[in-house]
């Protein structure tokens, strides 16, 4: 098969196509013929050498494909040989074929295509894990949303509103801003010229801060909650360290938690998946949530991709085609 790992770390260049064998579905996996991997930004710092990657797991980049069943091991069921099929990975998508825990595969939505499906799992799984499952959200909330425009931005926003919340979204320019109006935000909010922390107390605050910042957006965030909301960080884009004013953290019975997906045990990953095909996979075949992608790269163009993917100007998902 063909995949993509990197010689050193350091910039998009680093990046080589490899020929490599071919990977065999083991007990309760399942090999899938990729059709197309998703780009993340877990991606790009695995390739500045600034993720490690969780035991066991591979060091070919990728973390969410589409495709077709290829192969089933031993014990596994619920699938057949050509079924049109979704995964989340902890690595390995960026490739021509991947093997998957059978409990992290999913059946590909009927209502999108098998290419653009490839950048769905990774954000659906991170949404319906974080707002639905430990955030507890409940209709009537209010999300705040940082980077309205990426893939947990765009697919997000609709997901929160089809679920009956209100929507805040933090972009920065006016026309990724518009965009996010278009797909349904409720609160717009220019973080180069506002301050989104005043902006929320304003508007009666969040309920669920969704982080990817951490470190700066500390203290406002926690100003944007509302009392008993949640900070939910899953990234840290803004740097490691920030400070926190435990009085504010009281008075608002706030709470504050750091979450990955990537490196969690396989049957939570089974866990999560199911939760997501119950509320995702509904809302998706009734067209309440569609999926933008911006742009497909070849796997041969890794780098380009990559390069397009920080440059950060694109709406939606980088998709990668696998098919030789």
């Amino acid at each position: 098969m063909r995949a993509v790992r990197f010689r050193h770390a350091g910039g998009p260049e680093t990046l080589a196509v490899e020929e490599l064998p071919d990977p065999v579905a083991g007990p309760g996996e399942v090999l899938i013929d990729v059709t197309a991997a998703g780009l993340n930004r877990a991606d790009a710092l695995q390739r500045r050498g600034r993720y490690n990657l969780p035991p066991g797991a591979s060091d070919i980049f990728g973390m969410e494909v589409s495709g077709t069943v290829a192969q089933l091991g031993p014990g596994t069921g619920g699938f057949t040989i050509g079924d049109k099929v979704v995964a989340l990975l902890a690595s390995g998508g960026y490739a021509t074929k991947v093997a998957v825990p059978a409990g992290q595969v999913l059946p590909a939505p009927q209502a999108t295509g098998l290419l653009e499906a490839g950048g769905i799992p990774e954000v659906a799984a991170t949404l319906v894990a974080n707002i639905c499952m430990l955030g507890q959200f409940r209709p009537g909330e209010t999300v705040l949303i940082h980077g309205a425009t990426g893939g947990i931005g765009t697919f997000g926003i609709q997901l929160i509103k089809a679920l009956g919340g209100r929507v805040a979204v933090t972009a920065s320019t006016p026309e990724k801003l518009d965009t996010a109006r278009q797909l349904g935000a409720d609160i717009l909010i220019n973080y180069r010229e506002q301050d989104f922390g005043e902006i929320l107390e304003a508007a009666g605050g969040a309920d669920i801060v969704l982080d990817t910042v951490a470190g700066p957006y500390l203290p406002a965030n926690l100003r944007a909650l509302a009392p008993f909301g949640r900070i939910i960080t899953i990234g840290r884009q803004g740097g490691a360290e920030g400070t926190l004013d435990f009085a504010a953290l009281m008075k608002k019975k706030a709470t504050i938690t750091g979450t990955l997906l990537r490196d969690r045990p396989a049957g939570q990953k089974a866990e999560i998946m199911h939760e997501t095909h119950t509320t995702v996979w509904p809302l998706l075949e009734a067209g309440a949530i569609r999926t933008p992608t911006d742009r497909v790269f070849g796997l041969s163009d890794v780098a380009a991709a990559h390069e397009y993917f920080e440059a950060g100007g694109h709406i939606g998902k980088i998709l990668l085609d696998c098919r030789t």
